[in-house]
């Protein structure tokens, strides 16, 4: 129905909107602890969220799974867990050393990264993807390289969790339709809590009154960023075609850049903004341009790339819950 479709397409504005925002929060949040620290605390609390829904949902169910299925659901959980953990804290650490406008961009780089490492697996890519991961790729290099040809070495960190965005969404895409999503989800989003606070404890200084100082960003990054911003995106895509969602989650890119401009006073030169259009373009065209795939390959790969949203990632849409 048209009324659905515009709520759909209104919830995921929204969403685009959250995770935008919530690069802003992370790099916030580093002003008073470490980039693992913030990572496993927002995670823990989305955890922390999401547990007593679980619970209610299996007193609703009154049903629990066989164990054989709790095996497969922990090594699913486990191994999206593993990669979320990887890429988010590559994010992070990458937002220390370069702008929000440029990891929002980069990190927008997966809605190409996706079908190109499908090539991995036997999938076939259209024209389009080309296309736009050659306009993606100019836009990075006059988003990035400065004087002297040198790359920040941020903006390397960010391309790097993009590919590790581009893994993680694969691996959503073979679990999320064999498990419980929003099992799935506890289970892969305290994975990274847990590897994020091993980091932490090895490598930063812990301190009670800095996690005090960073509570705001730690509470609207798991809050908004994970728990509500993958549940919005969860209930919007019930009801909207997968490439038009990606289109518009893809959009936490623009929405990225505009928070960091108001709420940080970041701003790009000319070129900047050039090589922010051009990437923004080459995401586009890879999810519009008219795959040359065959039939019955185009669903499993159009949900595949709209579940590419997260992260944080994120990265990041992907179907978390």
């Amino acid at each position: 129905m048209p009324s659905h479709a515009l709520r759909a397409d209104l919830l995921m504005l929204l969403t685009a909107m959250i995770w935008g925002s919530a690069f802003v929060a992370q790099r916030l949040g580093m002003d008073s602890i470490g980039p693992f620290l913030y990572s496993g605390l927002r995670f823990a609390l989305a955890v922390s969220i999401l547990l007593p829904l679980l619970a209610l949902q299996q007193h609703r169910s009154r049903s629990a799974p066989p164990p054989q299925a709790n095996r497969h659901l922990l090594l699913g959980g486990g191994l999206m867990g593993l990669a979320l953990a990887l890429g988010i804290n590559l994010q992070q650490v990458g937002l220390l050393f370069t702008s929000v406008t440029n990891s929002g961009f980069i990190t927008g780089l997966y809605v190409i990264i996706v079908p190109l490492l499908g090539l991995l697996i036997g999938q076939r890519t259209g024209l389009g993807i080309w296309l736009g991961a050659s306009l993606a790729v100019l836009g990075m290099f006059l988003l990035s390289v400065g004087e002297g040809f040198r790359v920040a070495s941020g903006d390397w960190l960010q391309l790097a969790g993009a590919l590790v965005w581009g893994v993680h969404v694969l691996l959503v895409g073979f679990f999320a339709g064999r498990h419980d999503p929003l099992r799935l989800a506890v289970v892969q989003f305290a994975t990274c809590a847990l590897i994020s606070l091993l980091l932490a404890v090895t490598f930063e200084e812990i301190r009670l009154a800095s996690i005090i100082a960073a509570s705001p960003a730690i509470l609207y990054g798991g809050l908004f960023g994970v728990a509500i911003g993958f549940t919005l995106q969860v209930v919007a895509q019930k009801h909207a075609i997968a490439s038009h969602a990606a289109i518009i989650l893809s959009l936490e890119a623009v929405f990225a850049a505009i928070a960091g401009a108001w709420l940080l006073g970041e701003a790009l030169e000319l070129r900047g903004y050039f090589g922010c259009a051009l990437m923004f373009a080459g995401m586009l065209l890879a999810q519009l341009w008219p795959k040359t795939l065959p039939a019955q390959a185009q669903p499993a790969l159009r949900e595949t790339c709209a579940n590419a949203g997260a992260a944080d990632h994120p990265g990041r849409p992907r179907e978390e819950l």
